[in-house]
């Protein structure tokens, strides 16, 4: 029986599916439950800053939800390059060419581009390092020109450059948009701490202190979780910088040096 492929266009959105039934089911059971026992229990005096009072509000549990988002996006891209990794320590030339060591002739660059072409794994046969190779082989095949075939590999590190630029931009969107919607939920709670100045005037601060709490809160937590991202995706930028040096590193050792010395 076949295994079940889901569309690679579908993971994020089911990821978000279940970052957000995850979430709330925590928060349904757990969370608020323990938040409302903790009012209770104050019974009209100000609520302890305990864990689950923080977290309790909708924005709070928006920003998580976006958090294991995040998190997940980085965690897929951080896999796709480890597991790939690999063919950086194989010599991917010699195998298609024979593995005569020396420097290629195009029979040799045919051969190697057809062993390319060959490969069964759709995401392997698209990993970087291939597509690169593979490009700058049909460059020499077609012009015989060294200086062709490394412009042809700058080319395609710069694209592959852009590429991982533009795949980071929903996750920089969110690393925005986390703290965006911890100031929402800041205005909210100076909102509802305003509308009970009468009663704090009267004597009764804990509703204006509680609804301070929500719009300090809200704050609190989704720069937690900005400044928590935002880490994650400099390490993140760090493997994909190492993966467009590592790409280029390969083809000038693997096929430009060799090349110069037909």
């Amino acid at each position: 029986m076949p295994a079940f492929n889901l569309p690679k266009a579908l993971k994020p959105a089911l990821a978000l599916l279940v970052s957000a039934a995850g979430v709330h089911l925590v928060y349904q059971f757990f969370i608020r439950p323990h938040a409302e026992l903790a009012v209770l229990s104050a019974q009209g005096k100000p609520v302890a800053r305990i864990f689950s009072v923080v977290l309790k509000d909708y924005e709070q549990e928006i920003c998580v939800i976006l958090m294991f988002w995040g998190i997940y996006l980085m965690l897929e891209k951080c896999y796709e390059i480890s597991k790939h990794r690999y063919l950086f320590s194989m010599k991917l030339l010699d195998i298609g060419a024979g593995g005569s060591g020396g420097g290629f002739t195009t029979r040799e660059m045919q051969s190697a581009l057809r062993e390319f072409e060959k490969i069964e794994d759709e995401e392997t046969r698209n990993a970087p390092l291939i597509k690169t190779l593979s490009a700058a082989a049909r460059r020499y095949i077609a012009t015989q020109s060294v200086q062709d075939t490394s412009d042809a590999i700058v080319t395609g590190v710069e694209a592959l450059a852009a590429r991982i630029e533009s795949e980071n931009s929903m996750i920089r969107y969110l690393i925005w948009a986390i703290p965006s919607i911890g100031f929402i939920g800041t205005v909210r709670g100076i909102g509802q701490a305003l509308a009970q100045a009468d009663q704090a005037l009267a004597g009764d601060i804990a509703g204006m202190t509680n609804s301070l709490g929500v719009a300090f809160n809200s704050t609190f937590v989704a720069l937690i979780i900005s400044i928590l991202l935002m880490f994650l995706l400099h390490e993140l930028q760090r493997l994909q910088d190492k993966l467009v040096v590592d790409t280029q590193a390969y083809c000038e050792e693997f096929l430009l040096d060799r090349l110069g010395k037909k």
